[in-house]
């Protein structure tokens, strides 16, 4: 969670989530149309410093004599260095890991329909993103609960038009008066050097205000769709037209159910790329008669140019109509999966876990820090291809073959290999990252914008399908075997905290129904594919700290997670366990015990080291238990900070962590508690959230902290001497009063 006083943190850490909003036209079209992601055309060009260059071209398509062009507040800059080159244009050098500026007051109100904020701008290095906070005056101060992130600035040698339509800014924050002001935060990285010139706001030109106007028709064509997904959720169906079972079988698939009345019925099959809700007309039927049914079919059929697995189909019933199909059933996906094989269940020797390890890792540190379990984090894209290298690993899937590059493969197998020699369980997080080339074009959803750092795979056509089955298919063959020749991956965290999925699995903006529907799709297809290599396997949820507070434009993890249940419900039940990522409140301070929107509830702001007892009761609710068992939980991503290396600040940390794992350690539905991470990385935005401190820190390079010494004890006969200090920074006599006993409701 982004706040003001708050270092998010970096890519590399795939991590929290950030508080952002959507800009959305409200003066000039509907209030639905989403164009807050309206950017520039800008290409990427990285080199050196840029300079000054020539003088820009004018940004404003349609300038006026009354156009006011915004200046900088020089003095006002925080970790910038910032020089006037000449009126109006600016020569920025980024010196820290926090950097903005504030504009001077306006000099006149805004008009109405100015929503657009452009400049022109050279940049030697890509910022990530831009953070824009709106002050009525510039002593009113700033807020997070005020602000816009929006994208950011693409590297460009030459000058280029930025540009972000802000609008529902403007009107959400009734900004704009004469005297108002913006705070400008350029990112959170260093040592980047930024040329900007005119910075202004102005109205839609007629190409804008199309876009917007089909964006608009877009979004109610999501609005409709969204009302009749939770529709079809809620909707009790007769027990006479109902699908009970689907069985995949090595060659067959049995799906059994009941069809009776007075109609004519079908069973219906729906592969991932056709949306049941969407179809009027469904292609794949099977004539019913009256009364129970068993339909026994094979699993593999030719379509559409594939070899298609129907495992990943789910199957529904219809009154057929002449132009239109009636939908009588939930549809219900395969929930038993033969498995060509029989690996045993993971079960870590404790809960005392080690995040994003990867070859040339800590391997030493697996061993003193007494590590049973590990996630590692596989992005495949770049990896896999439509075509054969001297250096590639052929996969057939779906009657067509796709490459994988030996030596990527190589490099997670040695460290697959690594942690089976040592009795590790491995939870892999399965990453989509966009790419242009072929692969990744197939696999790169058709509504993701730049924001995002990963992308909801792309599961609308065939093609794509095949390709995303193909991948997992690759991963479960080769590190689900009997054996483990190249190691075993155990369990398959889906994608990264997706309740922030603009940023960590984007799909565009979305309805919270919509897009979990599309992450089920995902979850439900490496589920049925791994299953077929391991009868144990499970697939996780991937969640940040949020629970029910969420920003503008993420969503809370409790209403996803209460989706993701009334989904198996309906369409039959998986195996499914939660990945959540209890960070502090605020991530830079450590003593989470003193976190105060992490409450005993239910409806809980925030899910805390501090309140960890809210998720393990949540579990324990009948409606959320899979086959009468609780849902494991996996703390997946999770640190304390030490702002410093002070001994305050290492004390702190270590404390944080001895209280945290005082937490978990007597909560019997968490299985692993996975530390991220090793040793201070730079690329964490400003954090030192390591075991270790930073590997060129001077004075003692990767030194031990504290905090090192906490985890080593986990589980121990040393822990209670190990820990026994840090009762007195947390202001307790004995673990016992740390732990919430009384009723969660």
């Amino acid at each position: 969670m982004k706040r003001v006083d708050f270092k998010p943190k970096g890519i590399l850490s795939a991590g929290v989530f950030w508080q952002r909003s959507v800009a959305v036209c409200r003066k000039a079209v509907p209030a639905l149309m989403v164009a807050a992601l309206l950017l520039a055309s800008c290409g990427k060009d990285n080199g050196d410093d840029p300079g000054p260059g020539p003088n820009p071209p004018d940004p404003d398509p349609t300038p006026t004599p009354t156009t006011e062009y915004l200046t900088f507040a020089t003095k006002t800059a925080n970790q910038i260095s910032v020089k006037e080159v000449s009126t109006g244009e600016y020569e920025m050098s980024m010196t820290g890991t926090d950097p903005y500026i504030f504009t001077n007051s306006l000099e006149r109100t805004n008009p109405a329909d100015s929503c657009i904020l452009t400049f022109q701008y050279r940049c030697d290095k890509e910022i990530s993103f831009l953070q824009l906070f709106f002050a009525s005056t510039p002593s009113s101060g700033v807020s997070e609960d005020r602000s816009v992130k929006v994208d950011g600035i693409p590297a460009s040698q030459t000058w280029k038009t930025w540009k972000a339509n802000v609008s529902e800014s403007l009107v959400k924050f009734a900004w704009g008066k004469a005297g108002s002001c913006l705070r400008v935060d350029f990112g959170e990285k260093s040592g980047i050097k930024l040329y900007i010139k005119g910075i202004h706001f102005r109205g839609m030109t007629e190409q804008e205000k199309q876009e917007a106007e089909e964006e608009e028709e877009n979004s109610k064509s999501e609005a409709a769709f969204e009302s009749n997904l939770k529709s079809y959720l809620s909707t009790l169906y007769p027990s006479s037209t109902s699908v009970t079972s689907v069985e995949a079988g090595l060659t067959k698939i049995t799906v059994k159910g009941n069809c009776s009345g007075s109609g004519s019925y079908s069973l219906c099959e729906i592969p991932p790329y056709v949306d049941l809700l969407k179809t009027t007309k469904f292609e794949f039927k099977t004539a019913l008669t009256d009364g129970s049914f068993s339909k026994e079919m094979d699993r593999y059929v030719e379509r559409d140019g594939f070899k298609y697995d129907r495992t990943l189909s789910k199957w529904a019933i219809v009154e057929n109509g002449d132009t239109k199909d009636k939908l009588v059933s939930h549809a219900r996906y395969a929930t038993e999966i033969a498995s060509t094989q029989q690996l045993p269940a993971a079960k870590p020797a404790s809960k005392k876990g080690l995040g994003g390890y990867h070859l040339g890792g800590p391997e030493s540190d697996l061993d003193d820090l007494g590590i049973t379990s590990i996630t590692m984090n596989v992005s495949f894209v770049g990896m896999m291809s439509l075509s054969p290298s001297g250096n590639s690993i052929a996969h057939e899937y779906g009657g067509k073959t796709y490459y994988f590059d030996k030596g990527s493969v190589e490099n997670y197998d040695k460290t697959l290999q690594a942690a089976q020699k040592r009795n590790i369980v491995v939870a892999a997080i399965l990453l989509v990252a966009p790419s242009s080339s072929e692969v990744g074009k197939l696999l790169l959803h058709p509504d993701y914008t730049s924001r995002g750092i990963y992308t909801m795979p792309n599961m609308t056509n065939p093609e794509s399908v095949n390709c995303y089955a193909a991948a997992l298919d690759f991963l479960a063959s080769r590190y689900c075997q009997t054996g483990s020749p190249y190691g075993r991956i155990h369990h398959w965290i889906m994608h990264n905290e997706v309740d922030a999925g603009l940023d960590w699995t984007n799909m565009g903006v979305k309805p919270i129904t919509i897009y979990t529907d599309t992450y089920l799709k995902s979850m439900r297809m490496c589920y049925n594919i791994a299953r077929q290599y391991d009868p144990n396997t499970e697939v996780f949820a991937s969640f940040t700290h949020s629970w029910t507070e969420a920003a503008s434009d993420s969503y809370a993890s409790r209403d996803m997670l209460d989706l993701l249940r009334k989904f198996g419900t309906a369409e039959g039940d998986f195996q499914w366990a939660v990945a959540f990522h209890p960070y502090p409140q605020d991530i830079n301070n450590p003593r989470t015990w003193e976190d105060d929107q992490a409450t005993y509830r239910f409806d809980t702001p925030f899910l805390t080291p501090k309140n960890l007892e809210v998720l393990n009761a949540w579990v324990e609710q009948p409606e959320v238990r899979y086959r009468g068992l609780p849902r494991e939980i996996h703390f997946t991503e999770q640190g304390l900070n030490s702002p410093d290396y002070s001994e305050k600040s290492l004390r702190d940390q270590a404390a944080g962590m001895a209280y945290t794992w005082e937490k978990i350690r007597k909560m019997k539905n968490v299985k692993c508690y996975y530390y991220h991470l090793w040793a201070d990385d730079p690329g964490e935005g400003g954090l030192r959230l390591g075991l270790r401190k930073f590997h060129d820190y001077a004075d003692d390079p990767l030194g031990k902290k504290p905090i090192w010494e906490v985890v080593r004890a986990f589980e121990t006969p040393e822990w209670e001497k190990v820990s026994e200090p840090y009762k007195a920074v947390i202001g307790v006599k004995e673990w016992s009063e740390i732990r919430y006993k009384g009723k969660i409701e």
